[in-house]
């Protein structure tokens, strides 16, 4: 995994975790992505949003109560994309079951999409307690 200090381009957004998060969240990576020089068309573009907006959309649909802001982590060097989703919702979703199945609903897209093309997602705890963070790193 690419080391996020590592890479030239980086942006962070702390939002509300309510309506319209998804959607500012979704914008700002269009914004950002155009800014580094990654062409709208490339093939990890439209998935990278899709994971984006269903790691959003859990946030508000499921650690609003516990976690009233999420920040998104954006960052992108020229061989990856780097995008991460924190609240503090003490849950930490399991990428994979124990045997190794995918988990239901909208992670197990945001898993096909990224193992799909060739990325890899991860999802750390917060090291002071509650919170979790999920990571998706997608090659450019």
């Amino acid at each position: 995994m690419t080391a996020l200090g590592a890479l030239p381009h980086r942006h962070v957004l702390t939002l509300p975790t309510g309506p319209g998060a998804v959607r500012l969240a979704r914008e700002t990576a269009e914004r950002a992505l155009a800014e580094w020089g990654v062409d709208a068309a490339h093939p990890a573009v439209v998935p990278a949003l899709l994971i984006l907006s269903e790691l959003v959309a859990n946030s508000v649909r499921h650690a609003a109560g516990a976690s009233p802001q999420t920040t998104v982590v954006y960052a992108a060097g020229p061989d990856c994309l780097v995008l991460a989703v924190h609240d503090r919702h003490p849950h930490r979703p399991r990428l994979f079951g124990p045997d190794g199945a995918r988990p239901p609903g909208g992670l197990a897209t945001v898993v096909e999409l990224t193992h799909g093309l060739g990325g890899t997602a991860v999802v750390r705890g917060d090291a002071d307690g509650p919170g979790k963070s999920v990571w998706i790193t997608l090659p450019l």
